[in-house]
């Protein structure tokens, strides 16, 4: 098991990227399913209020940090998370791992399409990689409905190592939580919107802002009217709540 701290009441694995490979290559060539999350500040702030969320973390195997917000919760509570994990850089480094061991993907999300030319992008910089499916992420997700039924048994056809499902926060989460359990893929992880980045169809800010803690403040210039409530209310609110927290755990040193 890896160690892991916990931010308002939700478990954060302290990991390195290798770390999370090695794991990731372990489960994807045996019986041993992995179900691997991400935490960002919207995700943390979101398990706060969904009970079921905040669960579903906790039952998984991973959850590695996806933003310099998380590190700075760790080090205001007295912890050191090693690095931040964030899908539009480690998708290059995943994809190049996943090539050189012969690990299998399935791409599902993203507008029609989206999902399909992320996997043109990505073979095309890493010709050995095996993408064996894709599917947008605009169906009916009900549990048992016709469609819903149709994408788990084209994941199941395919038989990836890895399902990367790409539907947003809380969604993305509410579908594992339903649907693992009939799905053949030895590892599931959660990308939001890593088709988007990888295809091109949503751009980055620049290398200043997203190397020094500023990647929330470049998503919010390039989506305002999205991204707006997250940020703006959301950083605030999340700073406030894990103050609170290191306050509380003061009255116990």
């Amino acid at each position: 098991m890896m160690p892991h701290i916990n931010i308002l009441g939700t478990k954060v694995d302290v990991l390195t990227v290798n770390e999370l490979h090695n794991y990731i290559a372990e489960h994807s060539k045996d019986q041993r399913k992995a179900l691997i999350l991400h935490a960002n500040v919207y995700g943390l702030n979101l398990a706060v209020n969904l009970q079921w969320l905040r669960e579903f973390y906790n039952l998984a195997d991973i959850v590695f940090c996806d933003g310099a917000g998380v590190m700075l919760a760790a080090r205001i509570l007295g912890y050191r998370i090693p690095e931040r994990i964030t899908y539009a850089d480690w998708m290059w480094q995943i994809g190049e791992f996943a090539a050189d061991n012969s690990i299998t993907f399935f791409f599902l999300g993203g507008r029609s399409g989206v999902a399909e030319k992320a996997k043109s992008v990505m073979q095309k910089r890493f010709p050995k990689l095996k993408i064996v499916g894709t599917h947008h992420g605009y169906f009916d997700k009900q549990l048992g409905s016709q469609e819903n039924t149709y994408v788990i048994k084209l994941i199941n056809q395919a038989n990836p190592d890895i399902l990367l499902v790409g539907f947003g926060m809380p969604l993305q989460e509410w579908w594992l939580m339903e649907n693992w359990g009939q799905i053949n893929a030895r590892v599931a992880l959660t990308g939001g919107a890593v088709f988007d980045y990888i295809s091109g169809e949503l751009h980055r800010g620049p290398k200043w802002m997203t190397d020094n803690g500023f990647e929330w403040l470049a998503r919010l210039l390039i989506e305002p009217k999205r991204l707006w409530k997250r940020y703006i209310l959301g950083n605030p609110l999340f700073l406030y709540r894990v103050l609170k927290q290191r306050l509380e755990l003061s009255h116990f040193d």
